[in-house]
């Protein structure tokens, strides 16, 4: 029989397969290296939308501020809305847009900081809050993304607008860059030549310039002129470069890894095929381990007979097709592997490593897209906790 605990806990029922496990002091190490490249007066915004690019909203939220960032990046309002419930004080940036009367005063309510991206949107912002109310807004500029923002040559009128408009005060004025993890600097140039423009447009104007900020975390890790008056980090903070060629200008730790158990553990013959469609069929005897993670877990089907996983710090492949919640490995230089071992899909195990960007080369996409596809159902715990945990038995 299985031999558990009479009352497991739902948390340790959810870690009993699969999970990803965060290296807090990475997160940590990595906010202080990155602001030993800023000037004193340049702030670190860490951006944690998506999840932390699923590593865990508040708790990376709480570590970078601690190691030193200043201001919080998020996408939505229920992202900022998770930072302030969980006791979190410092400014919160919500760079995607927000058009309606409710989402206005939400933002009020939890003390949100909005992007301003078209006169339109500053209108409603400015009558949808009462007299009593001044809300701190960013205004965006489109220098070249195409994504959001006012065109950057109409940003003193932007700009003169929203300064105008009652209940609004502007906290900074910033854009975003599209190709600043390319070897290339020409698109990035005149980027940065269109928003010195802008803010050249602006000082004519006579408008008086409130805090700006450009660089994300290729341009932060590119070029400290681009530095200005707050940096956003996102993918630099959880330990992954943006581009091969700026993996010199800094010491980054990983910071995510995932993990999963071996569930059983069996001998195939030769000529027996693995999986939905036989995409695989062993060509000897051999020996396979089906392990408790697949893709509702995150791991990408078009992954299947395309990647490795460590078990005992020695690199073993995955064959057969990744199903919704399984994948099989061909173990047969384990022998002796046991039902309940820790296989490592992402992350260090002895000497190997698997990194995101492994993933994300093999699939043809980019290591972000690897980090934010990890499932909820996949529990977030520190590093180590649970790798060495003992597990049931059968008796």
């Amino acid at each position: 029989m299985l031999s558990w605990d009479r009352s497991p806990s739902l948390a340790s029922m959810r870690c009993d397969r699969a999970w990803v496990e965060i290296n807090l002091p990475a997160i940590a190490s990595n906010v202080r290296q990155l602001k030993q490249l800023l000037s004193p007066k340049t702030q670190l915004m860490a951006v944690v939308k998506a999840d932390a690019y699923g590593h865990g909203a508040v708790t990376v939220a709480q570590t970078a501020l601690s190691a030193g960032a200043s201001w919080l990046g998020v996408a939505t309002i229920p992202e900022g809305i998770e930072l302030r419930e969980a006791g979190i004080q410092a400014p919160v940036l919500v760079l995607g847009a927000t058009n309606t009367p409710e989402q206005i005063r939400a933002q009020v309510r939890w003390r949100l900081q909005p992007t301003l991206c078209t006169p339109q949107q500053a209108l409603v912002f400015s009558e949808t809050l009462d007299s009593l109310t001044v809300m701190p807004v960013h205004v965006k500029l489109d220098t070249g993304m195409s994504r959001l923002g006012v065109p950057w040559q109409q940003a003193a009128e932007f700009v003169g607008l929203v300064r105008r408009l009652p209940n609004l005060t502007i906290a900074s004025i910033y854009s975003h860059f599209a190709t600043a993890d390319s070897p290339d600097p020409t698109g990035m140039q005149q980027q940065r030549a269109r928003f010195q423009a802008a803010i050249g447009l602006l000082q004519a104007a006579g408008i008086p310039l409130p805090r700006l900020h450009f660089a994300n975390s290729a341009a932060t890790l590119t070029d400290p002129a681009l530095h200005l008056d707050i940096v956003r980090v996102g993918l630099a903070i959880y330990g992954l470069y943006p581009a091969e060629h700026l993996k010199q200008r800094i010491d980054l730790q990983p910071v995510l890894q995932v993990k999963a158990r071996v569930t059983q553990v069996k001998t195939l013959e030769a000529g027996t095929g693995v999986s939905y469609g036989h995409q695989f069929v062993a060509d000897k005897e051999m020996r396979l381990a089906v392990v408790g993670i697949g893709y509702a877990d995150g791991v990408p089907r078009n992954l299947s007979n395309k990647m490795n996983v460590l078990v005992r710090g020695q690199m073993v492949p995955q064959v057969g097709a990744i199903t919704m919640d399984q994948m099989m490995l061909d173990v047969s230089s384990i022998p002796d592997l046991q039902v309940g071992e820790v296989v490592t899909l992402l992350g260090c195990d002895g000497a190997g490593l698997i990194s995101a960007e492994d993933w994300a080369a093999k699939l043809g996409t980019i290591s972000w897209e690897i980090l934010c596809g990890f499932k909820h159902r996949l529990p977030r715990v520190p590093v180590g906790q649970l790798s060495a945990e003992k597990q049931p038995t059968v008796q």
